[in-house]
This record gives structure tokens, C-alpha cells and sequence, in this order.
């Protein structure tokens, strides 16, 4: 395609933004095809009877794992960050990343290769060795991948835009369409199949994952000038970020560490416990990370100030994704539990709900991209923080619409499905008017030669959140007569908090702005 007349883009265009967008939207639509393709099964094979071909695991360990699980494929994303940004480049980073990716789903589809081409149909009772470490290193590899592809994809999206570009946020909402589009065909097909064998369900989400590969390989022409591998530092340089190389590997070896021993059964484990301790930790050095950046990464007062709103926002990411995350744990158990799935005598497979929130992305997102553009040309866009403020109070109205769902449940009754996509609905609303737009500001405040970097501390904050949400599954999900009891209880002290939080941004909104200075 030519580059069209009196674009800001020096490369081709495609639809009024680089072409190198549709390269991306393409590859990062598959791999959240196998992200949220296995996603929507993970909690179910976890608790799933052994007898029925699960796991067998109760509640509070199998939400303890997916919050582990969930939070390890953004805690990477720091080391991956790094390893982009000073050693492969963000492009090589994707690509490797990708291919690590579908190894590990490839793993957790084993058992299920086995018995296909064996025809053995008989029910398991009891888990073959084959069953437990091929799904637990499967899980490991897609953590070590998805922190190598994750961050560093949505840096090249950045990198396509020049400073000051008014199509900045929309593009990153279109990039943020692709993503759903996968999201929303990924647990249609993958939860068919898994209604036949979940570790083929798996095997079809890795299959995406190497379609986006090749997408990528034969389109990869269109990101020619981005992403390219780091040139090397000055020795003045190299020492400045000497100090912060030591921190991004530490939290890579720690989350390695963590991982392997949980995932792989070396030691006997509390799963909880280690998920809360891990919770604490990773807070720590994120803070301890932005902290050194401010102070030893040679930055103007300008740029401390940026990363010093990075800092605060990540605060506000964590309690966004502790609540939206709970979809793929909390939601899904309830779904599978207390929700009226019979529709003409046919029952809904339970991964097919985590499709709803896909679709809703897929028809309202270029609303919202339009949205912004058509604010910002009459000066009336929503600064960044208000924007996230939004974002906290839908999240915390969608849950309160599901208090009164869990009152249903409580009382012996099956909820109506109405229940969750209205909640889905009003989850989707906040989404939209915080994930892009945070990934945008992210891209905007990083200084120079911190973009890899920066993106995957605010992946970090999306790492605590997916593990709180876990955490919270495994109090939340009414698996006991006692929890069924207190789970509307809980679900309103969820309502508190996350509405709370957006009080207080919204207070502080005057505060993130002035730091901010020009960007909004």
C-alpha cells in the first residue's frame, strides 16, 4: 500500500495508521487465541474430579495456582522487557517469545495426544505422571514466553506512532480489538474440543499460537525500522543501568524459582501461602525498581516526575485487574456452578461465557476509538487518570450487579445468565477506558531507552492483579455450603473497595496531571 499524501507516518499506511499495525494486531489476535483458549479452562480442569479427567484440586489451591499461574505471565514480562531493550530487540523478543509459547501449550496437550492416538476411552481415576508434569511445565514455558512476547509487542505498536501523534490511542484500541477477536473465538473453540478431551483444548490453543508465527514471519517487512536490536551502550551508560539490569533479572530468577517449584511438585507446597508472600514481594522490588530509575537512571526532572505517575497509576492498575481478572477464576466458577445453562435442552459449555467479554470489546471498541478522537479534536478528551477513574467505577457497578446474582445462588436458586453479561457488559465499558489507554500512557511517559522496561513494570501491576484475583477465587467462589453462604458478603466488600479506589484517583487527578505535563 502507498503511503498516503500528507500522512505523519513516514512508512505505508493501511486505514490512516502504519501497516505495521495490521502485523501486530494479527500475531497478538492469536496468541491471546492460545492465551484465552486454555485461559477459560484452566480453573475448571483444576477442580475438575480426577475421575472426570481433571485435577482434583479444591478451590483455594486451584485459584491459588491460577493467580500464580496468571501473575507469572506479567511478572516475566520485567526480565523480558530488559532482555528486548538491551540484548534481542523487541521484534526477535516476539518471536521467540512466540515460539516458547507454543511449546508449552503443546506440553499440556500430551496426555491428550497419548490417549488419542492410543483410542483409549476409558475414564482416568487416578493421574498418570505424564498428566501432572506435562501440564505443570507446560504452564511454566507459557510464562517464560508470553514475558518475552507480551511486553514488547505492545512497545513496537509505540514505536509506530511519532511523539505528539493524535492516532496514538486509537490505534492502540484497534490493536486492542485484535486482541479480543482472538479472545472471543479462542474458549468457543477451545471449550468444544475440551468438551472431549481439555488437553486437546489445549493443543488447539497452542495451534494459534504458531499461526500467529507465521502471520508475523511473512508480514514481519511492514515493522522494517522498529523494534530493531539495541545498539550498544557507552560505558557511561552501561553503568547507570547496571544497577537496574541486576533488579529486572532478580525478579525474573525469583518468578523462575517460584514457578518451577510450585509447577512442578519438587517440594510439598502451600499454594495460598506462597501466592500471598509472592504478592508482597513483587510489590516490593516494582517500587524498589521505579524507585532507582527515578534516582540512578540519569533522567531530567521532567521525566522523574513521568515515571513517578507510572508509579502511582501501577497502584491503580493492580486493584483494576485484581477485580476484572476474577472473570477467568470467580465468574467462571460461578458460571459453571450456579448459573441456568440449559437452552433448549442443550447445556452452554461453561468456556463459552468467557467469550462474552471478547464480543463486547470486538462492537464497542471502535466506539470508544472513535470517542477519544472525536474528544480530543474539540479539546474535550478525558485526561488519562479520569479516564482510569471511569474504568474503577464500572468495574466496581458490574460487581454489584453481581451481589445481587449471589444472593440468587445463596438461596439455592440458579442465577439467569442475564446476570453475567450484564456484568461482562459493564466490565467491558471500564476496560476499554483503562487497559488501552494505559498501554498509550505507558508508551508516552517512558523516557528514552526505558520503553521495554517500563511496559513491563506496568505489567507488573497487571501480574498482582490476576494474583489477587486468584487469591480471591479461592475465598469467593461458593465451592462450601459456608462459602455459598458469605459469598454475596464478599462480593460487596469487592463493591467497597474498587469504588473507593476510584474516589481517591479521582482526587488525585489534578495532582497526576500537573506531573505529567504536556502528555494527557
Amino acid at each position: 500500500m502507498e503511503k498516503a499524501l500528507n500522512s505523519e507516518f513516514a512508512g505505508p499506511t493501511a486505514f490512516g495508521h502504519p501497516k505495521g499495525l495490521m502485523t501486530l494486531f494479527f500475531t497478538e489476535m492469536w496468541e491471546r487465541f492460545s492465551y484465552y483458549g486454555m485461559r477459560a479452562l484452566l480453573i475448571l480442569f483444576m477442580t475438575k474430579a480426577i475421575a472426570d479427567g481433571g485435577l482434583g484440586f479444591d478451590d483455594k489451591t486451584s485459584g491459588a495456582i491460577y493467580g500464580l499461574y496468571t501473575m507469572g505471565v506479567y511478572l516475566m514480562a520485567l526480565p523480558g522487557g530488559w532482555l528486548a531493550d538491551r540484548l534481542f530487540g523487541l521484534k526477535k523478543s516476539v518471536w521467540y517469545g512466540g515460539i516458547i509459547i507454543a511449546m508449552g501449550h503443546f506440553m499440556m496437550a500430551l496426555p491428550g495426544i497419548e490417549g488419542w492416538i492410543s483410542d483409549d476411552s476409558t475414564p482416568k481415576i487416578s493421574l498418570s505422571a505424564l498428566d501432572t508434569t506435562s501440564f505443570f511445565l507446560g504452564l511454566l514455558l507459557i510464562v517464560l514466553g508470553t514475558g518475552l512476547l507480551k511486553p514488547n509487542i505492545s512497545s513496537i505498536v509505540g514505536q509506530l506512532y511519532p511523539a505528539g501523534s493524535s492516532k496514538r490511542d486509537a490505534g492502540f484500541s484497534i490493536f486492542y480489538m485484535g486482541i479480543n477477536i482472538g479472545g472471543f473465538v479462542a474458549p468457543l473453540a477451545c471449550a468444544s474440543v475440551a468438551e472431549y478431551d481439555m488437553h486437546l483444548g489445549f493443543g488447539l490453543a497452542g495451534l494459534g499460537m504458531i499461526l500467529g508465527l507465521i502471520q508475523y514471519r511473512l508480514t514481519s517487512n511492514n515493522l522494517d525500522g522498529v523494534g530493531e536490536a539495541p545498539i550498544v551502550s557507552s560505558p557511561a551508560e552501561k553503568s547507570s543501568q547496571q544497577q537496574l539490569r541486576i533488579i529486572s533479572m532478580a525478579v525474573g530468577v525469583f518468578g523462575v524459582i517460584i514457578i518451577s517449584i510450585l509447577f512442578t511438585g519438587l517440594v510439598p507446597i502451600n499454594a495460598s501461602l506462597i501466592a500471598s508472600v509472592s504478592g508482597i514481594v513483587i510489590a516490593i522490588v516494582a517500587f524498589i525498581y521505579l524507585a532507582l530509575v527515578i534516582l540512578a537512571g540519569g533522567l531530567s526532572i521532567s521525566d522523574k516526575k513521568k515515571v513517578g505517575v507510572i508509579a502511582i497509576l501501577f497502584l491503580f492498575s493492580a486493584m483494576f485487574w485484581s477485580g476484572f481478572e476474577q472473570a477467568g477464576s470467580t465468574l467462571n466458577l460461578f458460571a459453571e456452578r450456579f448459573t441456568d445453562r440449559q437452552v433448549l435442552g442443550w447445556e452452554i459449555p461453561t468456556g463459552y461465557f468467557q467469550s462474552i467479554n471478547s464480543l463486547f470489546i470486538i462492537l464497542f471498541a471502535p466506539f470508544f476509538a472513535s470517542l477519544w478522537v472525536w474528544l480530543g479534536r474539540k479539546n474535550l478528551e478525558p485526561s488519562s487518570p479520569l479516564k482510569f477513574t471511569f474504568g474503577l467505577a464500572l468495574l466496581g457497578i458490574g460487581f454489584f450487579v453481581m451481589y445481587f446474582a449471589t444472593k440468587i445462588a445463596a438461596s439455592g436458586e440458579l442465577a439467569a445468565p442475564s446476570w453475567l453479561i450484564v456484568t461482562y457488559l459493564l466490565h467491558t465499558f471500564g476496560e476499554l477506558s483503562l487497559s488501552p489507554v494505559g498501554l498509550s500512557l505507558v508508551t508516552k511517559l517512558a523516557p528514552k531507552n526505558y520503553g521495554g522496561q517500563m511496559m513491563g513494570i506496568w505489567f507488573l501491576s497487571v501480574a498482582l492483579g490476576n494474583l489477587f484475583a486468584g487469591l480471591i477465587a479461592g475465598e469467593a467462589s461458593g465451592g462450601s455450603k459456608e462459602g455459598l453462604a458469605t459469598m454475596p458478603d464478599q462480593f460487596m466488600m469487592i463493591v467497597y473497595t474498587v469504588i473507593g479506589s476510584a474516589l481517591l484517583l479521582f482526587i488525585l487527578k489534578p495532582i497526576l496531571r500537573k506531573m505529567m505535563g504536556e502528555v494527557h
